[in-house]
């Protein structure tokens, strides 16, 4: 037996998330149907199955990963050939036996912000995001409850192109909601509802903050990295879920240039 790992591609807009969920339909409860279609997982209590990160709802990924224990290496194509098409397994590398998923080395998730209707401050934002790195109590970026809210943020960068707002951010591990709720402070920041000391605060564990986070349909996790591991990348499925993304936008596109015809037409006299 050897034990290998997947890099996973997916969108998450049709999904209930990522973990399997009883009658629902989800990228694992897919993933894993696929794997024992083909014979790549013939026992999954057997197999040592386990992830990286499970994303919640809407939120897309370029970079999720799974482990687990199987005969041979896979074929990616033979998987992703049964997979539906909003899923793509991108690459492949045999790891250790005792190789630990959930211990990455970097995680990056970039979010994704378009249409804001006002110019946002990117230097003060960017001032606001360097004090987010470094080691800090993240408790007010997530749920009271957390055992353990210290994390470490290794950079966040707010950059603004082609008119779109881009914030990515770096780090070993995020708490429930932590990315989300970064970005809506930084908006905030942006907008000048908050200061720059504000986040000081935030990051204080003695000072409560209520903070909504930001909807997940703009967040991407980017990529997982982990020491010592290369993954080999399939170069035809990174081909294939390029087309099933260029052909998604372009049906977005249609749709809104519809919906903007419809509004057009009922706000006329």
């Amino acid at each position: 037996m050897i034990r290998v790992a997947l890099k996973l591609a997916y969108m998450g807009t049709d999904f209930h998330g990522f973990q399997r969920q009883p009658r629902l339909r989800t990228v694992e409860g897919e993933l894993l149907g696929a794997l024992e279609d083909v014979g790549v997982i013939e026992n999954l209590g057997q197999s040592n199955y386990s992830l990286a990160g499970r994303t919640d709802r809407g939120v897309h990924a370029l970079g999720n990963v799974v482990s687990f224990r199987t005969r041979k290496m896979p074929i990616i194509n033979q998987i992703n050939n049964v997979l539906p098409p909003d899923i793509r397994i991108l690459g492949s590398a045999q790891v250790p036996i005792g190789f630990k998923t959930r211990y990455a080395h970097k995680r990056h998730y970039r979010y994704v912000l378009c249409n804001v209707k006002e110019t946002l401050e990117t230097g003060k934002m960017q001032e606001a995001a360097h004090l987010m790195e470094g080691t800090h109590n993240f408790i007010n970026f997530s749920k009271k409850t957390e055992r353990n809210p210290i994390r470490k943020v290794d950079s966040v960068t707010v950059k603004f192109q082609n008119q779109i707002y881009l914030v990515d951010v770096v780090g070993e591990s995020f708490l429930w909601n932590m990315v989300r709720k970064m970005v809506a402070v930084l908006i905030s920041v942006g907008k000048a509802e908050l200061n720059v000391e504000d986040v000081e605060r935030f990051l204080n564990p003695q000072y409560t903050a209520s903070i909504t986070p930001m909807p997940p349909e703009s967040l991407i996790l980017m990529d997982i990295s982990y020491k010592d591991v290369q993954f080999n990348e399939d170069k035809y499925a990174r081909f294939k879920f390029l087309q099933t993304l260029s052909e998604e936008c372009l049906n977005h596109q249609m749709m809104a240039a519809t919906t903007a015809e419809m509004i057009k037409s009922l706000k006329k006299d």
